[in-house]
């Protein structure tokens, strides 16, 4: 069943169909059975292969599985598949499937429909089959190898280089050999292309068809002399020298299709890099070699040539003057790959500067991609010229109204051109000072602030930023208040001459009303090294920070037991007390009921009537008693309060039940 396939660009309008997306592969297998038919039908024969292609492309996840499993490594790399048992039956049932598809494709070959012969080629090299099922198809392949057919010999090179090892390789070495110089253009760049593979497995064998390869350069056809330069350039890349000696050899006149033109551009342009970097001259080899590349009749290899030369490291003016010409004219060309491939070689605005009227006229250009790489070129060449009237344009477009993507563009914008353009950094600095002074957004609100506490202490005047940054401590929320913190710690902590006045504002944020804030304006204060001194104006803070704190008595208890107690290192707080009024003296004898020394205190009397008791006598001495605590309330029919005693490794409570009608008796109490 077709199925729409997603819209791949915008510039097209036309959706696409893919007549093979969400097939089934029952269905396909149930269609391959054709292949067995005793007077086969080519034209459903090939319908059959391409639905097999179609489906092997969907089972790529499933083909990689596979060859985790065939390599013998770690079943769980595999994430096709979490069960064990599961997952190998399937592997399992996929080679049996895969081997009986290819026994019905090898079927194919008795057909002499040519058509039917390339899929029957192609579908061979999607299968892949195992070393032994390649001697079942190798027979047919070397013949049709030999066959007087081209299509035939050159679509058999590239099944059997695919499929076969290095032992079949040997076997059939003297027929690619014949191969690469055949004069048919077609068989000898299979053959080509056949050894570029082959090299990444066979080295040895194809590094023994160098002569026959440097022969294949001489030809006339344009994609075998491509591939034969590729070719050769594999077996020596691994020998600088030897590369040196061919690029050298090969930019005298001898290459002329503008394929390989352009490779050996690029193979020129690796030499030079190479040798530049070994020279103390500064001299570059090979270089009048790519400026006559630029009087190529070849596009593309004018522009190939004027790449290579703007890529050169340390670049001068001379060198850049004949490809910046070249590409100028391109600018105008009715081609859009000519004024795509101009735009993208421009990678030195100041030598373009020239250019910059040419790329104007193709910010309209309708190929979108054009004109949005001369947009950005012009961007990088003219920007002493149009900067103030970018800065202009972008903040206009900021004041306006927009949603919160529409914003983040141009804030975007803004801090690119003030990364990229030094002259741009105070403008633009201050347009995103004004932004935030009226943001919806707090995303936004928060990234601007870090951003200005970046950038801003790099400023000529740091100190005018404060203002912004301060301001939205006092009208925005507790996310932007916290980073507006942040941004006022990073200035002050790289301009010096502004800790004081950063001291001021991080002290007014230790009232905020979010915790955030609080904490961040303490860390930042502590980091800045604030001595903690206060003037006399700052009674608020002074009483908020040095003021006593209550401390729950159960913190205080839970925590006192870890360390000795030390009452010398306990302030002592003296308060008033009111004058008691002098009595009349007493007539009773000096000694009588009283001591010598006065009344005695609740903590002795404590002391002395929990010594009494036995239970408690081993406790030792009496460090604390607290004052009594009602536990009941003051109108209930009894009244219980609790006084807590303190030993050095017990606390004894004391439990006083008080009777308040006298005609109640209280029994059973404990």
């Amino acid at each position: 069943m077709a199925q729409p396939l997603v819209k791949k660009d915008d510039d097209q309008e036309d959706e696409e169909y893919s007549p093979f997306l969400g097939i089934e592969k029952g269905a396909v297998l149930q269609e391959a059975r054709v292949f067995n038919d005793p007077q086969l039908d080519a034209r459903r024969c090939s319908q059959g292969i391409t639905s097999l292609t179609s489906l092997l492309a969907q089972l790529a996840g499933y083909h990689k599985a596979l060859i985790l499993t065939k390599s013998g490594r770690n079943f769980y790399e595999v994430e096709t598949y979490s069960h064990l048992s599961f997952f190998l039956f399937y592997v399992t049932k996929l080679q049996i499937e895969a081997t009986e598809v290819f026994f019905a494709v090898t079927k194919l070959f008795q057909s002499k429909d040519t058509g039917l012969r390339r899929m029957v080629y192609l579908m061979i090299k999607e299968i892949s089959p195992s070393a032994d099922e390649v001697i079942i198809v190798t027979s047919s392949l070397m013949k049709d190898m030999n066959s007087k057919t081209d299509m035939y010999r050159a679509n058999a090179i590239r099944v059997l280089c695919r499929i076969t090892d290095g032992t079949l390789l040997t076997q059939i070495e003297r027929y690619l050999k014949q191969a690469i110089v055949d004069k048919n253009p077609v068989v000898a760049s299979a053959a080509l292309v056949s050894g570029i593979h082959l090299l990444q497995t066979n080295p040895e064998i194809v590094k023994r068809w160098t002569n026959e390869v440097q022969e294949a350069i001489q030809s006339r056809a344009a994609l075998v002399q491509f591939h034969a330069l590729a070719l050769l350039h594999q077996i020596r890349q691994s020998d600088r020298l030897a590369v040196s000696k061919l690029v050298t050899s090969l930019t005298k006149g001898s290459v002329r299709s503008p394929l390989a033109q352009c490779l050996l551009i690029r193979y020129t342009s690796q030499v030079i890099r190479d040798s530049s970097m070994n020279s103390q001259t500064g001299e570059r080899p090979l270089s009048d070699y790519l400026e006559a590349c630029l009087r190529h009749k070849a596009d593309m290899v004018i522009v190939e040539a004027a790449r290579a030369i703007t890529e050169f490291s340390g670049v001068t003016s001379r060198e850049l003057t004949p490809a910046i010409t070249v590409l100028q004219l391109f600018l105008s060309s009715s081609k859009p790959v000519l004024r795509f491939a101009a735009v993208v070689a421009m990678t030195h605005p100041l030598a373009v500067t020239n250019c910059n009227i040419d790329m104007e006229s193709l910010i309209s250009d309708q190929n979108r991609s054009i004109a949005t790489l001369a947009i950005t070129t012009l961007l990088k060449t003219c920007l002493p010229l149009l900067l103030f009237f970018r800065m202009n344009f972008l903040s206009n477009i900021l004041r306006e109204e927009g949603g919160f993507e529409y914003k983040k563009a141009i804030i975007d914008s803004i801090v690119i051109l003030i990364r990229d353009i030094p002259e741009a950094k105070e403008t633009g600095l201050f347009q995103l000072c004004e932004f935030i002074e009226d943001c919806e957004f707090t995303y936004l609100s928060t990234q601007v602030l870090h951003f200005l506490g970046n950038e801003g202490p790099k400023t000529s005047d740091p100190s005018k930023y404060i203002r912004y940054i301060y301001n939205r401590v006092i009208l925005e929320n507790a996310t932007v208040r916290a980073a507006a913190v942040s941004t006022l710690a990073k200035f002050g902590s790289i301009v010096e001459s502004l800790k004081p006045r950063i001291f001021v504002l991080l002290r007014r944020c230790l009232f905020d009303s979010d915790d955030e804030v609080r904490d961040r304006a303490t860390l930042y204060l502590n980091m800045l090294g604030w001595d903690g001194s206060v003037g006399e104006t700052d009674k608020g803070v002074k009483e908020f920070l040095f003021g006593a704190l209550d401390v729950p008595l159960v913190n205080l208890e839970a925590r006192t037991f870890g360390r000795a107690f030390n009452l010398s290192a306990v302030p002592k707080e003296v308060k008033s007390q009111p004058l008691t009024e002098k009595k009349a003296p007493s007539k009773k004898p000096p000694n009588f009921g009283v001591s010598a020394n006065g009344p005695t205190s609740p903590v002795d009397a404590y002391e002395k009537l929990l010594s009494s008791i036995p239970e408690f006598s081993s406790f030792g001495q009496l460090f604390k008693s607290s004052a009594p605590v009602e536990l009941t309330e003051a109108e209930t029919e009894y009244a219980v309060n609790v006084v807590k005693h303190i030993f050095s490794g017990h606390i004894v409570f004391q439990y006083n039940c008080t009777n308040t009608i006298p005609e109640q008796l209280l029994e059973n109490v404990i």
